[in-house]
């Protein structure tokens, strides 16, 4: 049996996620870690997919989009506050904050995040930027 734990969001980001993305490391237990992640305005992430995990995302602030790719299926979705999304095992994925805003999740990884070998970087729809290059962002 674990021990309770119990944990403040961080005020600073405990490591930057393979796809570029700030991340506040929270609790866990042998099943499943939870992460705070956040991108800051006008950033994309790298194109990613797990090698071993699969993630349940909730998105808390900000807006944004969500491209997920299985296959021949693909979307892109708006990320807004109140959205919560899966990515199952093998799907590519990238994400990226509106022009004007951050856009923050919180997520569950199941297994626990095995380390940093688990994203393997995949090509995406979009560009990876840092918010200085003019990157068509209007459906965010």
């Amino acid at each position: 049996m674990s021990a309770f734990s119990s944990l403040r969001l961080p005020l600073e980001p405990t490591v930057v996620a393979p796809d570029g993305s700030d991340v506040r490391v929270l609790l866990g237990l042998p099943a499943g870690g939870m992460a705070h992640f956040e991108l800051a305005a006008g950033q994309t992430s790298q194109a990613v997919t797990h090698r071993t995990v699969e993630e349940i995302w909730y998105v808390v602030a900000g807006r944004g989009q969500m491209w997920r790719k299985q296959g021949a299926r693909e979307e892109v979705i708006t990320l807004e506050p109140g959205l919560c999304l899966t990515i199952p095992l093998g799907t590519h994925f990238q994400f990226r904050a509106a022009p004007d805003v951050a856009v923050a999740a919180v997520a569950i990884t199941m297994p626990p995040w095995p380390g940093e070998d688990e994203a393997v970087a995949v090509a995406g729809p979009w560009p990876v930027d840092d918010g200085g290059a003019a990157v068509d962002q209007s459906a965010c």
